[in-house]
């Protein structure tokens, strides 16, 4: 019976549609022109004229529309519609994962091996198999946003009558289901995971270790698939590998080894981890000229300093102008100080304090250059790096018959040092003799011996102040305001 009343009321529905002669496009033009009281001019047919004379009021007509579009509200479509949102959330949290474990940094990893809590146990177990991982995380991601689909289709048919314009509700429940997937499931969450990705992976690690239980058949197919394919499709490369050369790393430290060989290799495995702050020249021992410089005062600058390409700037060493070739002046040298040496200026290159100097290396290459100026983030100019600083990484230091030899510390006895402030950690490591990451726990982000000190003291320290930390003690001999110059160290037995 009541299935009878409901096919009925359909059937009136569908009644009054048909009594509104006109077409739909024409009575909700008409509709709205006559609530705004306001004249419409409509290019029309006879036909088309006919029928608006003909059409009922209009207002019920436009009734009658919005009835037939929204009808049979029912509780299945309302738990439907929630499901949606639920789903949307779960999509949210798979794909911010995503971003989230591969965010992590080196830093952030070895911080996990470190504390050893369950959460970072159990972050460590996901990146242990990083295809394993990343493959679960498309899996559940692509199963939840099939759901989302199929759960809309269901719904909006319950909300909405789809048989009078099928390609009209088509089109709206899949610009809908779209904007919403993207919007909710995809951008937002994969922007907040990128800023906290620590937070976002420990909130997800669990889910995802039974995800990745759950879909082990399907995943572990798809991994070795992609080897397969892989395997394929790769090019020739470098016959061998940073793992092979990190072998012969072992290799070599039995005594068989030669202790340059030795050095050589530790270079070049390190090569590729190494960025650019690590090996730059500080700002504070750049030499550089003012934009406005007179012609002769430079000359004395260029004698003085003896490097082949020095940067130029103006008013301040963050507006860097460009970079001036000396061997540009040779044609010049007898000219006065009206000669507008500016014009022989070259463009500068600038690269972040964050690039590797491998991928750095490459760059010089393909430009040409030798020289780039170092930025940081806020766009201020931290420093050079040379091509000469990034080879020195390699092979050791380069000197020609005109570098001065520059004394950055000084050995008192066989477990004490005299440093240089700006001496930078990696020299630092290698004079006295310990592995690189001896002071990854405390070191942050400083890349000098005067930046470590103040990470671990928080403060500028007083002259005569001794810091302890490891199997080393620090002895603050040289000291101002606003840095440390001078520290003494001692390697406690």
């Amino acid at each position: 019976m009541l299935f009878g009343m409901k096919a009925k009321e359909k059937v009136q529905k569908k009644q009054a549609y048909v009594n509104c002669k006109t077409p739909q496009i024409f009575s909700l033009v008409f509709v709205v022109c006559h609530m705004k009281k306001k004249s419409c001019t409509f290019v029309l047919n006879q036909e088309q004229k006919a029928t608006l004379e003909d059409s009922p009021d209009p207002y019920s007509c436009l009734a009658a529309q919005l009835q037939l579009l929204i009808h049979d509200f029912s509780f299945e479509a309302l738990i439907g519609l929630g499901a949606i949102l639920v789903l949307l959330f779960f999509s949210a949290m798979v794909s911010g994962s995503e971003i989230a474990f591969f965010s992590l940094t080196h830093n952030h990893i070895e911080g996990f091996r470190k504390k050893q809590r369950a959460s970072d146990s159990r972050i460590m177990a996901l990146l242990e198999r990083p295809n394993q991982l990343l493959a679960t995380i498309l899996i559940a991601n692509n199963v939840i946003n099939i759901a989302i689909i199929i759960l809309s289709t269901i719904v909006f048919r319950a909300f909405f009558e789809m048989t009078l314009h099928p390609i009209l509700a088509f089109v709206v429940q899949v610009a809908l289901v779209t904007f919403l997937i993207l919007l909710f499931a995809e951008v937002l969450p994969k922007v907040y995971a990128s800023r906290h990705p620590l937070r976002f992976s420990a909130a997800m690690a669990v889910p995802l270790l039974v995800l990745r239980k759950a879909f082990q058949p399907l995943s572990s197919l798809l991994v070795k698939t992609t080897r397969i394919i892989d395997k394929r499709m790769e090019k020739k490369r470098p016959n061998l590998s940073m793992s092979e050369l990190s072998h012969a790393l072992e290799i070599t430290t039995h005594d068989t080894g030669n202790e340059e060989d030795k050095k050589l290799l530790r270079g070049i495995v390190r090569f590729g981890n190494t960025y650019v702050r690590e090996i730059m020249k500080s700002r504070l021992d750049v030499v550089a000229v003012e934009y406005n410089t007179p012609f002769q005062a430079l000359i004395n600058i260029i004698q003085e300093a003896g490097y082949s390409r020095i940067p130029v700037y103006r008013d301040s060493f963050d507006n860097v102008e460009g970079i001036l070739y000396i061997k540009d002046l040779l044609p010049h040298l007898e000219k006065g100080d009206d000669f507008q040496w500016q014009k022989l200026l070259r463009s500068a290159f600038f690269v972040p304090e964050s690039k590797r100097i491998n991928d750095l290396l490459k760059e010089f290459q393909e430009k040409k250059i030798h020289l780039a100026i170092v930025v940081d983030e806020y766009g201020g100019t931290s420093g050079l790096v040379t091509l000469e600083d990034i080879l020195e990484e390699i092979v050791g230091e380069i000197n020609d018959e005109f570098d001065m030899e520059e004394a950055i510390y000084s050995k008192l006895d066989a477990n004490t040092f005299v440093f240089e402030g700006k001496t930078l950690l990696k020299d630092f490591c290698k004079i006295a003799g310990v592995e690189d990451d001896v002071f990854n726990e405390v070191k942050g982000e400083a890349d000098t011996l005067a930046g470590l000190i103040l990470e671990i003291k928080q403060e500028i320290p007083y002259r005569g102040e001794k810091i302890k930390y490891g199997q080393f003690e620090f002895e603050i001999e040289g000291v101002d305001r606003r840095r440390i110059k001078r520290i003494k160290v001692k390697r406690i037995e």
